[in-house]
C-alpha cells in the first residue's frame, strides 16, 4: 500500500521523496523526532505524512492535530495540504496559542468568569502596553521609552514561557529599572484591577498548561479528540508549550516532532532547544530520523555551512549534504568604511531583474534605516520583513528635531521643555516651570536670564546656547547635528543618561550616526524633517510589497524559513554578531543565527564587513573568519598572505563530537563480531574488545580505539 501511495503522489504532484522522508511518512505510531536540516523538504514531508495517515491508515482528518509556531506557518500548511489533497476534508492546522485559547475559553466559561484579552486589537483601549507604561511611570517616576517597553515585555514573556517561579523573577536579567516589581504589580492588576479577568497572550499558555494539569476531565476531553499530533518548528517552542503538547499526547504518544536544533534562535523568547536533545529521556521508545539532504542550496554553501555549525557542541550529530552542483564560492567583501556597504549593495542590485529573489540580511533592525535611505534614493523597491517603526518615533530623533525647531523660533517654552535636560545649560526643573509661566513672546533664553533665579555659571552657558542656536539658523542639517552633539552638549547628556538609566550608549549613538547619514547632501533642516517623514511613510508601506518585485530586507531571525537566489549578509562586525551579550551568554545561539542566515541562500552568498564606522575602528566578526578558514584552511592562508587583505589567520579545529541519540553509551552493549558505525571512520566490525581498547575492522584498515572515549563521546552506534 505504501509503495502505491508514494507512486500515486509522484504522479499527482511530481513529488519524489527520498528514503528518510519515506521512513518519516511510514513511521506513524509512537513518538518520532524528525530532525530536518535547512532546505530538506520538511513541510512536504509533513503534508505527505498527514495524507498517508488519512488515505492509507484511514484516519479521519478531524483526528489529526498539526501545531505550528506561527499563524503564517499554519496558513501555509493549510494551503499546501489543499494543493496535495483537494478532495480531503481539512485537517486541524493551528498555532499552539489558538489551541491554548480554546482550552482557556472553555474552562473560564465553565467557571462563569468574565475575561478579556489585552493584546492585539482591544476594544476599549485597555492594552498590555498601556498598563505597563502607567505602572512604570508610577514606580520609576519617568516615561518609559519604546526600547524599555520592548525589553520589559520580552522579560515578562520569557519568565512565563520558562515557567520561572515568582521568587526567582529578580534574578532574570533585565536592564529596565524595577522590572520584577512592575511585573508583580502587572499580574496583580490583571487579577484585581478591573471588573474582568485580564489576560495577555502568554497567559493563554500558562493557564492552558495549568488547566491540563488540574482539570483531568477537560484534559481527557482534549486527549480523546486527537489520535495523532504533529508539531512543526519545535526548536522555537518554549517549555510551557512543550508541556501542553506532552500532556495532550500522553495517552497515545503518537507524536511527531519536526525540528532542527541547529536553527534554534529564540532563547530570549523562552524557546527550549534542550527539550529536543533530551527527547529520548522524555520518550525512551522514540524514533529519531535525520533529514540531512539539502535541496535548496549549492554545494559550496551547503558544505561550508555544515562545517561552520559543527563548532557547536550541544547539538545532534548531523551532516547536511546536497546533490546540487557547485556554482560559485561564497564571496567575502570587506570595505574600509561602513558607508561603502549600502552604496555597494545599490550598485550591485540596481541592474538586477528579479529583485524578489534577493535578500539583504542583518542582525539588528537598526541596520535597515541606512539601507532604506540608500535604496530609496536609488529608486530600488524593497520589502521590509520586520517593519519596525521605532526608529522614527525614538526620543533621540525627537530631540534632534526639537533642537532644530529652536533655530526657527526660540520663543516656545514647550519645545525647550522637551530638551532642557539634554542641553549643557544646567537648567533645573524649577527654573523651567518658572519660564513656562511667562507669556511675553520673548526668547526663552532671555526669559531664563531675566526671570529665573540663575547661578552665574548658568547665565554664561545659557547665553552661549542662545548664540549657538542663532548661528545654526539656515545651517545644513548635517552640520547642525554636529553642533547639537558637540557644542550644545547633547552627546555628553546621552552618556549621563546611559550611566543613570542603563541605556546602551552604542545604540543611541548609532541612531545619531544614522541621522547624519540621512542628513548628508540635504541643504536645509526643513528638507531633513521632510526626508524623515518620507522614510517613515516608505517604511510603513514597504511591508505591503511582499508579493511585488522588490528586494527583501530582513533580520536573521525573521528570515528563518525563507529562501532566496542571492543573499547578502551585512554588518558582520564583532559586537554585532557575535554581540557583547552573546560572548557573556550563549555563543552557540549566535553561531546558529549566523548559520540560519547562510542557509537562506540558494546560489549566491556574500558576507560583508568593514574596517571602521564613524571614525572608530571595527573588527570583522569571528564568524566571517571561521567561514573563510573552512573554505581556505589556514596553511593556504599562510603561504598566500596577500590573498585576502585583513583576513584573520585563525586556526580552525574540528569541534567535539555532537550528540547522537542512537549512540552506544554503555560497554555491556558492545560485543565482538558486532557491526557498528563510527562517526568518522564509517561502518566496521568489532574484532576484539577488552576493558580499555576496542579493535574495529573498517573497509580499508583496522583501528584500535579507546573504549572510554567512544562511549563518552557517543562515537559508535549499532548498524
Amino acid at each position: 500500500m505504501s509503495i502505491d501511495f508514494f507512486d500515486r503522489k509522484e504522479t499527482e504532484t511530481g513529488v519524489i521523496l527520498n528514503e528518510v522522508q519515506k521512513q518519516a511518512v511510514l513511521q506513524t505510531e509512537g513518538p518520532l523526532l524528525l530532525l530536518a536540516s535547512p532546505g530538506s523538504g520538511k513541510t512536504t514531508t509533513i503534508i505527505m505524512k498527514i495524507g498517508y495517515l488519512i488515505q492509507e491508515k484511514k484516519v479521519a482528518p478531524s483526528r489529526i492535530k498539526a501545531v505550528t509556531f506561527s499563524r503564517a506557518s499554519a496558513n501555509d500548511m493549510k494551503e499546501r495540504f489543499k494543493l496535495f489533497y483537494p478532495e480531503v476534508p481539512p485537517v486541524d492546522f493551528s498555532t499552539i496559542h489558538s489551541l491554548a485559547f480554546e482550552t482557556v475559553r472553555e474552562q473560564l466559561y465553565k467557571e462563569r468568569v468574565d475575561w478579556q484579552i489585552i493584546e492585539g486589537n482591544t476594544e476599549d483601549g485597555l492594552h498590555k502596553k498601556l498598563i505597563l507604561r502607567k505602572l512604570f511611570e508610577s514606580e520609576v517616576g519617568e516615561t518609559i521609552t519604546e526600547d524599555q517597553l520592548e525589553e520589559l515585555m520580552t522579560y515578562i514573556s520569557f519568565i512565563k514561557n520558562k515557567m520561572i517561579p515568582q521568587k526567582d523573577w529578580s534574578s532574570v536579567k533585565c536592564t529596565v529599572p524595577k522590572a520584577a516589581k512592575i511585573f508583580r504589580k502587572y499580574e496583580k492588576f490583571k487579577q484585581t484591577g478591573h471588573h474582568k479577568l485580564l489576560l495577555d497572550f502568554d497567559d493563554m499558555l500558562t493557564m492552558a498548561n495549568d488547566i491540563f494539569e488540574n482539570e483531568s476531565e477537560l484534559l481527557r476531553k482534549y486527549q480523546s479528540r486527537y489520535d495523532y499530533i504533529l508539531t512543526d518548528e519545535s526548536q522555537d517552542t518554549s517549555l510551557v508549550q512543550h508541556q501542553i503538547i506532552e500532556k495532550l499526547a500522553r495517552e497515545h504518544q503518537n507524536l511527531c516532532v519536526v525540528a532542527d536544533d541547529d536553527q534554534s534562535i529564540y532563547s530570549w523568547r523562552g524557546a527550549e532547544p534542550s527539550y529536543l536533545l533530551d527527547f529520548k529521556k522524555t520518550y525512551p521508545n522514540a524514533v529519531v530520523l535525520f533529514m540531512e539532504q539539502n535541496y535548496r542550496s549549492s554545494k559550496d554553501i551547503v558544505e561550508t555551512a555544515n562545517e561552520f555549525i559543527k563548532q557547536n557542541k550541544n547539538r545532534y550529530a548531523k551532516n547536511m549534504y546536497t546533490k546540487n552542483p557547485s556554482l560559485k564560492p561564497i564571496i567575502f567583501k570587506k570595505f574600509s568604511d561602513y558607508k561603502s556597504q549600502a552604496k555597494y549593495l545599490v550598485k550591485k542590485i540596481i541592474e538586477e531583474g528579479n529583485l524578489s529573489e534577493i535578500a539583504v540580511l542583518y542582525r539588528n533592525n537598526s541596520s535597515s534605516i541606512a539601507l532604506m535611505n540608500e535604496f530609496d534614493r536609488a529608486g530600488i523597491p524593497f520589502f521590509m520583513k520586520d517593519a519596525d517603526n521605532r526608529f522614527f518615533s525614538h526620543w533621540v530623533v525627537d530631540d534632534i528635531l526639537n533642537f532644530m525647531r529652536m533655530t526657527f523660533t526660540d520663543k516656545r517654552p514647550d519645545i525647550l521643555e522637551k530638551i532642557y535636560t539634554k542641553l549643557n545649560g544646567y537648567i533645573t526643573k524649577k527654573q523651567m516651570i518658572a519660564v513656562k509661566q511667562i507669556r511675553n513672546n520673548e526668547s526663552v533664553f532671555d526669559n531664563l536670564i531675566n526671570y529665573a533665579q540663575l547661578k552665574d555659571y548658568q547665565v554664561t552657558k545659557i547665553k552661549e546656547n542662545k548664540e549657538t542656536i542663532e548661528q545654526m539658523k539656515g545651517m545644513p542639517p548635517l552640520h547642525a547635528i554636529h553642533v547639537i552633539r558637540d557644542r550644545l552638549g547633547y552627546e555628553k547628556a546621552i552618556e549621563r543618561m546611559c550611566e543613570r538609566l542603563g541605556f546602551r550608549k552604542e545604540y543611541l549613538v548609532g541612531i545619531l550616526n544614522t541621522l547624519e547619514e540621512i542628513a548628508k547632501d540635504l541643504k536645509s533642516m526643513e528638507e531633513f524633517a521632510a526626508r524623515l517623514k518620507h522614510l517613515e511613510s516608505t517604511l510603513r508601506t514597504s511591508k505591503f510589497k511582499k508579493d511585488e518585485n522588490a528586494v527583501t530586507f530582513s533580520t536573521f531571525h525573521s528570515a528563518k524559513g525563507l529562501e532566496f537566489e542571492k543573499v547578502y549578509m551585512i554588518d558582520l562586525i564583532d559586537g554585532v554578531i557575535p554581540s557583547a551579550d552573546d560572548k557573556k551568554g550563549d555563543m552557540e545561539e549566535a553561531v546558529r543565527l549566523f548559520y540560519v542566515g547562510m542557509t537562506r541562500a540558494k546560489r549566491h552568498l556574500e558576507l560583508i564587513s568593514y574596517q571602521q564606522r564613524d571614525g572608530a575602528k571595527e573588527m570583522e566578526s569571528q564568524f566571517v573568519s571561521d567561514v573563510w578558514n573552512i573554505i581556505h584552511p589556514p596553511k593556504k592562508i599562510e603561504s598566500k598572505g596577500s590573498e585576502r587583505h585583513g583576513a584573520v589567520k585563525k586556526e580552525y579545529t574540528k569541534p567535539d563530537t555532537a550528540i547522537n541519540p542512537n549512540a552506544i553509551r554503555v560497554q555491556s552493549a558492545l560485543q565482538s563480531g558486532m557491526t557498528v558505525k563510527h562517526r568518522v571512520f564509517g561502518t566496521g566490525t568489532i574484532t576484539n574488545l577488552d576493558q580499555e581498547t576496542i579493535s574495529i575492522q573498517f573497509s580499508k584498515q583496522e583501528k584500535a580505539l579507546s573504549v572510554e572515549m567512544c562511549l563518552e563521546r557517543g562515537l559508535l552506534e549499532q548498524v
